[in-house]
């Protein structure tokens, strides 16, 4: 038996649209990743970007378990003296950029390298209902229906 590796001019790349409304963040990012890497494929080749480009949409209207919004709190530096600072994921959702606290959920289950920063250029984020990308013709990919516990209940 020999090894199957995919190479360059083989990779076939679709676009995936997602609509974030009333999910789980976790799950959600989870399923992402999973597509930007390419191991729903069965070519799925480890040390190639053979993943697909995913568009998210509705980023603002994501859902959280437990008390993530309050305890959930992301740092920066300034590079000055004393220049911590910090925001926590409630106020992260309800900023200017809603859409960055799913980027980097998603970017922190890929892989950590070069790989992992060109995977992550194929993730299209918008808070909104429209994108872009219509000319693409992105097929839906229904996250919810999945699974049960994919969608917040109450």
């Amino acid at each position: 038996m020999r090894t199957f590796s995919l190479k360059a001019g083989q990779i076939k790349k679709n676009w995936i649209l997602v609509d974030a409304k009333d999910l789980i963040l976790g799950r959600l990012s989870a399923v992402v990743a999973s597509y930007l890497r390419g191991k729903h494929k069965p070519e799925f080749t480890p040390s190639m970007d053979c993943g697909d480009f995913v568009i998210i949409i509705n980023a603002d209207k994501i859902k959280v378990t437990g008390n993530k919004l309050e305890d959930s709190v992301f740092y920066w530096h300034t590079g000055y003296p004393g220049g911590i600072k910090q925001r926590t994921m409630k106020e992260c959702l309800n900023g200017r950029f809603p859409q960055r606290v799913i980027s980097k959920s998603v970017e922190r289950m890929l892989p950590k390298g070069p790989l992992g920063r060109k995977m992550l250029k194929n993730l299209k984020i918008y808070s909104g209902e429209s994108h872009p990308h219509e000319a693409q013709q992105p097929k839906i990919l229904d996250v919810a229906s999945m699974n049960s516990k994919n969608v917040k209940r109450g």
